[in-house]
């Protein structure tokens, strides 16, 4: 029976959690259609451009993504720092919703009563918890990319085929695996050759090899959202220069060390390159004493591996 997601996202138990959207069907609703030919891919720059929004409005920073034609990954780390003030908070809200009228007032400055100051207050302490919370996050993402890819279609109906899965991701080794298995997955279905050639991805952000057009077709910003000031722009959450014993704020690896292990993992089972296990494993491996083979298994069927782990919520 399906779990509500309160009782699957536990920021104590670990920040980092893998999510899963897959279009209705599993139709190819942001790739090619093949029965009339149309092509949907601009709307994969949608999603791309509404998750690095999304990231700068809440407090929850991105790890890694791939926007594939019919679905999408995304690896998210839950609960940054969130010690903004009442003001900063409105201001970030009302990037998404226009707000109800007492906030208005607040914000032109308007003389409140004791009574209606209190109702702002309490209005500003829930969107501050929704400011943390993955749901909302998902909800902000999936629900304005379904209406506009509908507004084009001229039709109604479901864009995604359920709520979002997601995955706790308990362990270093689990967030790393399940990073390289998002990064590759370009790779793994065929429509890329190496990971700074994967449109759409982290890896390819990173790197900076994008080849496609630098801004969307269409915003991501949807319709009825009318940002009230320009916010700072988020990069993706970056990796530590070196592992440490105390709590790091960023990715807890290298990235010159997760890059080569991307690259290494890219060359194994490859037809046009060596098939061969390297003597030298990646220090990533090696520091981590992960053994080789289970490392391939991980990093190429990560969702069946770690399937039982997988949710849906209600």
């Amino acid at each position: 029976m399906p779990r509500p997601r309160k009782a699957l996202v536990c920021v104590s138990d670990t920040p980092y959690y893998h999510c899963v959207s897959r279009c209705v069907r599993r139709t190819f609703l942001c790739g090619r259609d093949v029965q009339t030919g149309q092509c949907f891919e601009h709307r994969r720059s949608w999603i791309v451009e509404r998750i690095h929004l999304l990231a700068s409005v809440f407090a929850i920073d991105v790890c890694a993504y791939a926007v594939m034609s019919n679905h999408y990954h995304l690896v998210v780390k839950v609960g940054s720092s969130c010690n903004w003030t009442d003001d900063e908070i409105i201001q970030r809200w009302l990037h998404l919703y226009k707000g109800p009228l007492l906030v208005q007032r607040y914000r032109n400055a308007e003389e409140l009563s004791p009574a209606a100051q209190s109702t702002v207050t309490d209005i500003v302490a829930v969107w501050r918890a929704r400011l943390q919370d993955l749901s909302w996050f998902m909800k902000c993402l999936n629900e304005p990319i379904a209406r506009m890819a509908n507004r084009e279609d001229q039709c109604t109906g479901h864009f995604w085929e359920a709520r979002f899965k997601s995955q706790a991701l308990r362990s270093e080794q689990a967030l790393l695996a399940c990073m390289a298995y998002v990064d590759l997955n370009p790779l793994r279905a065929g429509i890329a050759q190496s990971p700074e050639t994967s449109d759409y991805t982290s890896i390819q952000e990173r790197l900076g090899t994008s080849s496609r057009s630098a801004r969307p077709t269409k915003p991501a910003i949807a319709p009825h959202e009318k940002p009230v000031t320009a916010l700072e722009a988020k990069p993706l959450l970056h990796f530590e220069t070196a592992t440490v014993a105390e709590r790091q704020s960023g990715i807890p690896f290298p990235f010159k060390d997760y890059l080569a292990l991307v690259d290494w993992t890219a060359r194994q089972g490859r037809s046009d390159k060596s098939g061969a296990i390297a003597g030298d494993l990646p220090p990533l491996l090696s520091r981590m004493d992960i053994p080789i083979d289970q490392w391939l298994l991980n990093s190429r069927r990560f969702e069946a591996v770690f399937h039982r782990q997988f949710r849906l919520a209600a």
